[in-house]
């Protein structure tokens, strides 16, 4: 193992004053090495996983039990590792949620689930989503079993989180590799969106450069998210209607049932990729970490850019259907 470049006050006092290129140096070499001693602690822990290994813990049980503790789109995004665990086995995968974990959000942000990842309220409409998944046997609220897959587990990694692809994060704790390129969420479309342009916008992971506003040219604009982001969206596209969804198996159907879905870095977003419906997605400068992958996939920093999708997505006549 690399030893730490560490040094004491007074070496990098004088080299600070006598020898900047030394000093230069020696920062940059600390830097390096303090970058990766968060998965160095992780290897050093043993908290990553194999196939095999998660397949030990087994002893005998009839069921895999993965657990996750949140937050929505993040249990979404883990959920193309899950198919392929069932896949590979063959054996059943129950999915467990731990609510009430704390939430740790940068300064400036907020959240509508306050200070926690996962409530019951969200637990509950998140399990009517992932019953409905053919690859999981039995989706619950965790209380006390024996979990062969801790999902969560990339949070103490020492992976970077605010970059990268949030779905890939899985793979790397856990050495289970998929195709992202496929759909991974199965819902059926409601038919009375078919003609319906799909939005939602999160307060948090806003691009500063984007404005909505010249969606008010387009017709049936169907907002999904909560009545706070509806309002303040509202503001800018005054023919925006409002589809409040009683759980998140309706929220898929809507977005299924859309022409078109457009969304932020936020959890609709999750659920349009994993059904890899016709979507665009509005990049967050500081965190693009969600990346789309596969058929009928767009995303966008700036705003011409932005309008000129929109117009020519709705104005195709054939856009590739999802699966």
């Amino acid at each position: 193992m690399t030893a730490s470049p560490a040094k004491n006050w007074l070496t990098k006092a004088w080299w600070k004053y006598t020898d900047p290129p030394q000093y230069q140096l020696y920062k940059e070499r600390l830097a390096y090495y303090q970058s990766y001693q968060g998965l160095k602690k992780f290897e050093s822990e043993n908290r990553h996983t194999t196939m095999g290994e998660i397949l030990g813990k087994l002893s005998g049980a009839a069921a895999i039990n993965v657990s996750h503790t949140g937050n929505a789109g993040d249990v979404i995004y883990s959920l193309p590792v899950v198919r392929k665990l069932c896949e590979i086995t063959g054996v059943p995968v129950n999915f467990l949620l731990k609510i009430n974990e704390p939430l740790r959000l940068m300064p400036g942000m907020s959240h509508p689930l306050g200070n926690v990842m996962l409530n019951m309220e969200m637990a509950e409409s998140l399990i009517s989503l992932l019953n409905f998944q053919s690859y999981i046997a039995r989706a619950a609220i965790y209380s006390g079993q024996d979990v062969h897959l801790d999902l969560s587990a990339f949070r103490q990694s020492g992976l970077e989180l605010d970059r990268g692809n949030i779905a890939r994060w899985y793979f790397y704790v856990t050495g289970i590799n998929a195709d992202l390129s496929e759909p991974w969420l199965g819902a059926e479309a409601r038919s009375e969106f078919s003609d319906a342009i799909i939005i939602a916008r999160s307060n948090r992971y806003n691009n500063p450069l984007v404005d909505y506003s010249f969606l008010s040219g387009y017709s049936n604009l169907v907002f999904v998210g909560i009545r706070a982001e509806y309002e303040r969206m509202k503001r800018s596209i005054e023919n925006l209607y409002w589809h409040p969804v009683t759980n998140f198996l309706e929220l898929a159907q809507v977005i299924k049932g859309g022409k078109l879905f457009i969304g932020n870095q936020s959890f609709p977003f999750s659920v349009a990729e994993g059904l890899k419906v016709l979507r665009i997605l509005e990049v967050y400068h500081r965190i693009p970490n969600v990346i789309p992958e596969g058929r009928n996939g767009y995303d966008f920093y700036f705003q011409k850019h932005f309008e000129y999708l929109v117009d020519s997505l709705v104005s195709a006549r054939d856009p590739e259907p999802a699966a």
